[in-house]
C-alpha cells in the first residue's frame, strides 16, 4: 500500500509574554495530523523563546492526506498543581502544499515563522516550523503506527506527583554537609 510522509520540524516559539504563570513547569506542543495527534516534550523558557528542535512524521494513506485540509500545532503551558492550559495554536494549510509535493515528486519548506492565534483571536508571539512532504511512500505496519498518541502516555500517580514537590523542598545540603561545629578551646576558656 502506498502512501505520503509529512515531516513536521518545531524548532522554537517566541514573544510569548502573556504566558508566564507562577509555578509552571515548561511548555509543549500538540500537533494534530488528521486524526492523529503528537506530543512534543516539554521545553523550558529561555529569554521569552522556548526551544524543542523536535521532528514528527506522519506516514498516511494517500486517501488521508487528500482529505487533510490542515495541521493544528496547539502550544500549551504546563502548570503544576493545575491542568494544562493552552495558550494558542498555529494552523497551517497544507491543500497547496500536499498538491505541489504530489506533482513534484518532494517538498520541502523550510523552517518559517507563523503567528500563534491566541484564544481570543488576538496575534501574539509566532511558532517556527518546517515542512517536508514525500508523496508515494511504501507504507509498512509498524511506520503507519509509528507516531505516538498522547492519549497513550504513562498517567502519573498522585503519590509521585507529592513527592516530587516535597522532594525539591528539602535542604539536601544539610543531610550532605552536616557537621557539628565546635568552638575552638581557647574561645570557650576565655567565657
Amino acid at each position: 500500500m502506498r502512501g505520503g510522509a509529512l515531516e513536521v520540524l518545531l524548532v522554537r516559539a517566541e514573544g510569548l509574554k502573556h504566558a508566564h504563570f507562577s509555578g509552571s513547569s515548561g511548555h509543549y506542543v500538540i500537533i494534530q495530523c488528521g486524526n492523529r495527534s503528537v506530543k512534543s516534550k516539554i521545553s523550558s523558557e529561555i529569554d521569552e523563546r522556548v526551544w524543542w528542535n523536535e521532528k514528527f512524521k506522519f506516514v498516511l494513506p494517500q486517501l488521508e492526506f487528500k482529505e487533510m485540509p490542515k495541521l493544528t500545532v496547539r502550544l500549551m503551558k504546563r502548570v503544576k498543581f493545575l491542568k494544562d492550559c493552552s495558550i494558542g495554536e498555529t494552523i497551517v494549510y497544507l491543500g497547496e502544499i500536499l498538491a505541489e509535493g504530489c506533482e513534484k515528486g518532494f517538498i520541502e519548506i523550510k523552517p518559517a515563522a507563523y503567528n500563534i492565534v491566541l484564544e481570543n483571536g488576538t496575534y501574539e508571539g509566532e511558532m517556527k516550523l518546517g515542512i517536508r512532504y514525500i508523496p508515494n511512500v511504501e507504507l509498512k505496519e509498524q511506520t503507519y503506527n509509528s507516531t505516538r498518541n498522547i492519549h497513550q502516555e504513562e498517567k502519573q500517580s498522585i503519590c509521585r506527583v507529592m513527592l516530587s514537590i516535597a522532594l525539591k523542598r528539602i535542604p539536601w545540603s544539610k543531610f550532605f554537609f552536616f557537621r557539628k561545629y565546635n568552638a575552638p578551646e581557647e574561645s570557650r576558656k576565655k567565657k
